[in-house]
């Protein structure tokens, strides 16, 4: 039996009765990708994401991992996890990513990441595997005439890709990398240096694999200097390759020098990569010869970002959904009214109180994160709308708030996911939950490493107060506010939900004071440079607060949808169910999870600068 358990439709809930994705199929720049075709895809992603085949391999992967030879700088992945690869490359899903000059069908980003959830969920590595033909795709936007006929190349041939940025004294701070590029006379460069971190740097599941490498040019005009702006972006393939037929020549001098032991999603290789130091030169190409390398790797950093929230909101849903059904099966003790008579007869644990407040808090978590992925990708697919219209304004609107988004994604979809999956999911099970009998043990050590990769979250709270909204004056921030009070002061017909609206707008007061008062640490900084670590302090309580704003809005608009449904009148009892599990995550979310702002708003408030006066040999 498969681990995955998947919740198509909630998935379709949001593309088709919250977002209206329908609508926007068969026209402009969507025009080649009619409903029932878009349905069908979705359909034919869940049957193979569910399947005992392509799941098979995520725990035995997990027990039997690659295994790295140092002689020859080579990694052999497990056979069950190459059937798996084989299934996903297979299946051309990729060509939905891609743009039609490319020879794509462009898929609206809605049903893109709904489908990327299906894989995520189910077999998260095998996502990560088949970046080649969408790093290409990005390459195909901002490279030279010629390195658009490579992107062509790559996808074509199916090849991995890998973004390199890491290095072993750098870690988050990319602009402290020192990996070097020196210019040859043919229009290459040399380049020297160790990265470490990268994922899928070395794999035998593929031909070639196509590292797109930061690196500092020496020694050239106008390029160089530190920090992230000295910073180009290279094409170093681990072979070099005829650009017209793609047939594989000489090793290049990128070589993996070490695989790492890790804690989980062991079958995803973790790489140290090493540039120009075994008797081989690593020849690269500046990627559209021009030095803009972190602007650029930026168009694959968001992508990877919002992956990895989707890949953390795949994990809860499918931990969740095993966890309930456990519940519902294994009997432990009496109901908690009978609890003195020791004849009463055993309950199934989802009759215990705790057991369904952690159900539901699991539940509306895992809806929330869902809404909120899917919101942020409704919001890239008006940008494709923008730019297919040539609507350049509306673009750049469009983008900052997706910018302003992503680091929610990211951050909330990774630590809310873990925490739950921990403290949560594994608890329904009790010590089986501890146990390899049952998926949960592996989505807790596989999901630790979203909160950490493409960004911790430390990192992401900096990046949306300095970056997303400092920076953006508020805007975009402004455009999420106004629409969550919208619907604060909505009143509905009969007023189902007016105590839901109350806790939103009460959510909604206590995070913009939360903003005030950061805000107003960072002014008082002026003055006293030294307030800048009050700031510090609390970015990632803002972040995770605004995300939790951000769940309840969307969890009490799709109530509001619900209502309407169930008012329309009679349903299946299937989707009578579905409908009133709706109301029911937002009912609890409003009423158990936004209140804790006002507790978070309080602690932002008091914030003070001790603890920078504690010695460090006091901690």
């Amino acid at each position: 039996m498969a681990h995955y358990k998947s919740n198509l439709r909630d998935i379709e809930f949001n593309l088709f009765e919250v977002l209206n994705t329908q609508d926007r199929l068969g026209s402009g720049v969507f025009e080649e990708l009619d409903l029932e075709t878009a349905k069908d895809f979705l359909a034919n992603t869940h049957e193979r994401a569910t399947s005992e085949a392509f799941c098979a391999s995520f725990a035995d992967a997990d027990r039997n991992p690659p295994v790295y030879n140092p002689q020859d700088f080579s990694v052999v992945i497990p056979d069950s996890f190459k059937r798996t690869f084989e299934m996903l490359m297979e299946s051309g899903g990729h060509y939905l990513d891609m743009d039609a000059e490319l020879g794509g069908t462009p898929a609206p980003r809605t049903l893109w990441w709904s489908i990327g959830e299906l894989i995520l969920g189910a077999n998260p590595a095998a996502w990560m595997y088949a970046a080649g033909p969408a790093f290409a795709n990005i390459l195909y936007s901002i490279g030279t005439d010629e390195q658009k006929d490579w992107a062509r190349l790559f996808i074509d041939k199916l090849w991995g890709a890998t973004m390199v940025l890491t290095e072993p004294d750098a870690g988050s701070d990319v602009g402290a990398g020192v990996t070097k590029a020196f210019p040859n006379e043919d229009g290459t460069w040399r380049i020297e240096g160790v990265k470490r971190f990268i994922t899928s740097a070395e794999q035998d599941m593929t031909d070639n694999i196509i590292h797109y490498v930061l690196a500092r040019p020496e020694g050239v005009s106008g390029a160089g200097g530190p920090g992230t702006k000295g910073l180009s972006l290279f094409i170093v393939p681990k072979f070099h390759f005829d650009p017209q037929t793609g047939e594989i020549g000489e090793r290049n001098g990128a070589f993996v020098t070490n695989v790492e032991k890790k804690m989980g999603i062991k079958v995803s290789t973790t790489c140290e990569l090493t540039f120009g130091q075994h008797g081989t030169p690593a020849i690269g190409y500046l990627v559209g010869d021009v030095h803009e390398g972190i602007a650029q790797m930026f168009r694959i950093i968001e992508y990877a970002r919002m992956m990895v929230g989707t890949k953390g909101m795949a994990t809860l849903s499918s931990a969740y959904l095993n966890a309930l059904d456990y519940a519902k099966t294994r009997k432990q003790g009496a109901d908690l009214t009978q609890a003195n008579d020791k004849s009463a007869p055993r309950i199934e644990v989802i009759g215990h109180p705790d057991v369904k407040r952690s159900l539901m808090l699991q539940k509306s978590y895992a809806e929330g994160l869902r809404a909120m992925v899917l919101y942020t990708a409704y919001i890239q697919e008006l940008v494709q709308i923008a730019k297919f219209e040539g609507n350049t304004e509306e673009v750049d609107r469009l983008e900052r708030i997706n910018d302003l988004m992503l680091p929610l994604v990211k951050a909330c979809g990774s630590e809310r996911a873990y925490t739950l999956i921990g403290t949560e999911s594994l608890q329904c099970f009790g010590g089986s939950g501890y146990l390899q009998d049952y998926p949960i043990e592996q989505y807790v050590r596989d999901s630790k490493i979203d909160t950490l990769y493409e960004g911790t979250t430390a990192i992401q709270g900096m990046d949306f107060f300095f970056r997303k909204i400092v920076k953006d004056k508020g805007a975009s921030l402004m455009f999420v506010a106004q629409q969550i009070q919208e619907l604060a002061e909505n009143q509905d017909v009969d007023g189902r939900l007016k105590t839901e609206r109350e806790l939103l707008a009460q959510g909604l007061a206590d995070a913009q004071a939360m903003l005030g008062g950061i805000t107003g640490f960072l002014m008082s900084a002026q003055d006293d440079i030294t307030n800048i670590y009050k700031v510090g302090q609390n970015t990632s309580r803002l972040l995770l607060a605004m995300g939790d704003l951000v769940m309840g809005w969307q969890l009490l608009k799709h109530a509001t949808i619900a209502l309407a449904k169930l008012d329309e009148g009679p349903k299946s009892e299937k989707d009578k169910a579905f409908y009133e599990g709706k109301v029911a995550s937002a009912r609890f979310f409003c009423s158990q999870v936004l209140p804790r702002l006002s507790a978070e708003k309080a602690m932002l408030e008091a914030t003070d600068n001790s603890i920078m006066d504690i010695p460090v040999e006091a901690f």
